[in-house]
């Protein structure tokens, strides 16, 4: 009887440790990783096997692009002549209907393993659609960590949303994938970040051609959008609700004091501000102080500050100011007192 019992229990132990909790993605993200086909059928087949609910096969595909696909840096060397290619047809397919534009790029990004946003976004909603899986391509322009602000809309990057559980949801695979560096090198760094992003986080970076794409009641004016100052990921961390100034870029003289405010529930002491992206212990930093209902900084303006100003939370960039500081006051001003000593 006891051995009975002890057999009950191990199977119930052994069912209960194999079934996966809602949103934990472990074992679906470690078998992509070992699956290689260069073919849209087989390989949809192949990554809808390893989930049971449509936000598990969402995960197996998402999770297979970044991990299998490498941003086309071409694109971004100038010394190179970089000369789109016309799509490939097998020879069997010449005299057959041409298949979807999503499709046909998808067939070539799968065989040269290669591609931009245009082609990880098309082969995402091509695996979608072999999975019965709603899913769009969305246009519409990024903001990067490069400042480079637009003064009219310009469409340069393309992501998707995907309907799970009678809900849309918003997803980048390209920035979930890597990055390229200063060399112009494509360097594979999987973003969770960009795996259906709440809405209201995904503004933050993303502003599509078609505003209903937004999946936000009242999104924000293009104007808002591109002169906010730009907000890295860990802002999550730091749960900043709300800051001023509102624009990104910050007018101040020599002399004066900037004052900038964020409303947060976080320590005080976990904020600073300083003048270079990336935190060091061998630069200077000006610590917040209190403010209304949140932390304030109090920055000074010298003939030296330069033309950024970084906010960080526990050691992370979580907000970026550019400053346009009128110097030319101070010169004229020495300029004066050295003419008064003659």
């Amino acid at each position: 009887m006891k051995i009975l019992y002890g057999i009950v229990f191990l199977l119930f132990f052994i069912s209960a440790m194999s079934q996966k909790r809602p949103g934990d993605f472990d074992l679906i993200d470690h078998k992509v990783k070992f699956i290689d086909d260069k073919q849209i059928d087989s390989l949809a087949k192949k990554l809808v096997q390893l989930g049971n609910s449509d936000r598990e096969k969402v995960r197996a595909i998402f999770r297979w692009i970044t991990e299998h696909i490498d941003y086309n840096t071409i694109v971004f060397n100038r010394t190179k002549k970089y000369t789109p290619k016309n799509i490939e047809l097998d020879p069997e397919d010449t005299f057959t209907t041409l298949p979807p534009l999503s499709e046909r790029v998808a067939v070539q990004v799968l065989r040269k393993r290669i591609a931009v946003c245009d082609g990880y976004s098309r082969l995402f909603k091509t695996l979608c659609d072999r999975a019965g899986i709603p899913s769009e391509i969305i246009s519409g322009y990024a903001r990067t960590n490069i400042y480079k602000k637009q003064s009219r809309f310009g469409v340069n990057h393309i992501w998707n949303a995907v309907y799970i559980d009678s809900v849309w949801h918003l997803l980048d695979v390209t920035w979930a994938s890597g990055g390229v560096n200063y060399a112009n090198e494509y360097a594979r760094q999987y973003n969770d970040f960009y795996f259906l992003t709440p809405p209201e986080d995904f503004i933050r970076d993303h502003y599509p051609e078609d505003l209903q794409w937004t999946l936000i009641k009242n999104p924000p004016s293009y104007f808002e959008f591109n002169n906010s100052p730009f907000k890295y990921a860990a802002i999550l961390r730091a749960a900043i609700t709300s800051y001023a100034p509102s624009k990104g870029v910050i007018e101040a003289e020599v002399g004066d004091t900037i004052r900038i405010e964020l409303k947060t529930n976080k320590e005080l002491k976990d904020f600073c501000i300083a003048e270079t992206p990336v935190f060091s212990s061998s630069q200077s930093y000006l610590s917040a102080t209190p403010g209304n209902n949140g932390i304030r900084f109090n920055y000074p303006i010298t003939q030296n500050t330069g033309p950024w100003l970084y906010i960080f939370y526990n050691d992370e960039t979580v907000m970026r100011y550019k400053l346009s500081v009128k110097k030319e006051i101070e010169s004229e001003k020495n300029k004066l007192a050295v003419t008064m000593n003659y």
